[in-house]
């Protein structure tokens, strides 16, 4: 048996969405009937639009062929998203407002019989004159009306697919799932098949995914991806694999440049490293982060905060009352501060965003503030552990520092628990709790998990003051701080 050649093979055809061509690694092949299915409103139309805008940008001949929509209805689509149709054919095969005239009814054969073999024979006729390289075909569900039965169906596609297919032409044809009984037929004979989903959750606005379900003789990223229609048209978030993206990692540090707070972490923070602030609402876990970020950026490492918890003018005035020159550090552009809505923001969107700051503008230190907001405005979001796993994963083969906030339920006590344990999934755990003592309410802070390094396993005294954050001694005479209601250690048992 011969052996094909890999050279002679054409190269992948761009379907026009950059994060599609990334899970499809490159594009379609040339050359091959596709089918795009999915519920009306999941954007398939947009699509459609998209992959021929690409061709004819190229200089390709390209062709639409809408049996459901008019020309008209296509321009305002268009329109919506800033588009131009020009250098796309447009064919409407629509039954004229003529067919609904008496003596246009058909009585010695059935209506579906004359309509298909008109349909076909105009849309053949399109394709000898124009010899696209692109053809769209929206939508199968008139096609199937047209043929009467499944039989007569089935063979309809494959008569197009022969004939396309001795014409160079890549097709795409589009199912909109309104038949009442699902048809897996196409989906045996396409050579692709990518179906789109429109969820509606409890809160928030509707969330978009695709999955390819076949791709024959090419490898392609499986899975779930999210995806937007924004204006301009789909926005496809490739599912993140942490494992294709492995790098070499720079053996150093941040320091924070508070001896202190360095002893207890061993010398700082490593790049390539996950840490987790965890502790009480209002014990300093966002200011500590915010002062890693600048500590970064003024040893020349770009920095990004997410939030999604408080605004960006608030952080800003907060950071600059405690002597953190945040501010000056985001109008020079060593750091990026990013408010989050993940209401209106999936978490495939939020992992690509994260990865554009690493691979696109050289962020070396990222801030995710807090978990506790991501989780509560995502809670169907069933498995956000696994997706913050593969996030961390990334960013630690990337050599990027990242610091984490979470916070725990309640304010004092033995019985602090998170909304989310991502305490095994960090490299390092500082912990931050507030304690009384003698009338007064202090906090403290200590190191109870590092990977791969000694740190100091005291717990030390932690205010936030007008100059700054102070780290202070290790609270030695004290027995219980972690407790919240710690009790005096006297001078005997200290000796003993």
């Amino acid at each position: 048996m011969a052996v094909s050649d890999p050279r002679n093979k054409p190269p992948p055809m761009s379907s026009g969405i950059e994060g599609l061509d990334d899970i499809l690694h490159g594009g379609f092949t040339p050359n091959r009937m596709y089918l795009v299915e999915g519920v009306p409103g999941s954007g398939k139309t947009t699509l459609g639009m998209q992959f021929l805008a690409a061709g004819a940008q190229r200089g390709e001949s390209v062709l639409y062929v809408t049996l459901s929509e008019s020309a008209e209805e296509l321009d305002d689509i268009a329109d919506s998203h800033r588009w131009t149709l020009q250098g796309i054919t447009v064919r409407e095969l629509i039954p004229s407002e003529r067919s609904l005239e008496p003596d246009d009814q058909y009585t010695v054969f059935h209506p579906s019989e004359v309509e298909l073999t008109e349909t076909t024979k105009l849309l053949l006729d399109d394709i000898e004159a124009l010899k696209p390289t692109r053809v769209v075909f929206d939508s199968l569900s008139e096609l199937r009306l047209l043929s009467g039965n499944a039989l007569r169906y089935r063979r309809q596609i494959l008569a197009l697919k022969q004939f396309f297919a001795g014409r160079g032409c890549t097709v795409m044809l589009l199912d909109d799932l309104t038949a009442t009984d699902r048809d897996l037929q196409v989906q045996s004979i396409a050579h692709g098949v990518i179906a789109l989903e429109q969820l509606v959750p409890e809160y928030g606005s509707d969330r978009r995914r695709l999955r390819v379900v076949k791709f024959r003789g090419k490898l392609f990223r499986g899975g779930f991806h999210d995806y937007a229609i924004r204006t301009g048209g789909l926005e496809v978030f490739p599912r993140l694999v942490a494992a294709e993206h492995r790098g070499e990692i720079e053996a150093a540090r941040i320091s924070g440049g508070i001896t202190a707070l360095d002893e207890l972490l061993g010398g700082g923070i490593e790049f390539g490293t996950s840490t987790l602030l965890v502790g009480a609402p209002g014990t300093g876990k966002s200011t500590l982060a915010a002062h890693f970020a600048c500590a970064g950026a003024h040893r020349g490492h770009k920095a990004a905060m997410y939030i999604f918890d408080e605004s960006v003018p608030t952080l800003l005035s907060r950071a600059r009352g405690i002597g953190i020159p945040l501010d000056q550090h985001v109008a020079s552009g060593a750091v990026s501060i990013k408010p989050i809505d993940p209401a209106e923001l999936s978490p495939g969107e939020f992992a690509q965003s994260v990865r554009r700051a690493v691979e696109r503008d050289g962020v070396k230190v990222i801030v995710i503030d807090s978990l506790n907001g991501y989780l509560n405005a995502t809670p169907e979001e069933r498995f956000l552990t696994i997706q913050l796993h593969e996030l961390l994963s990334y960013l630690g083969q990337r050599g990027v520092a990242t610091i984490i906030v979470g916070a725990h339920k309640g304010l004092i006590g033995g019985a602090m628990v998170a909304p989310i344990d991502a305490s095994y999934l960090a490299d390092a755990v500082l912990l931050l709790r507030y304690y009384e003592a003698a009338g007064e309410v202090h906090q403290a802070i200590s190191v109870v998990k590092k990977r791969g390094g000694a740190h100091e396993r005291t717990i030390r005294e932690f205010k936030l003051t007008a100059d700054g954050i102070k780290v202070g001694d290790p609270l030695r005479r004290f027995r219980g701080v972690l407790t919240g209601v710690p009790t005096p250690v006297t001078d005997d048992s200290t000796k003993s």
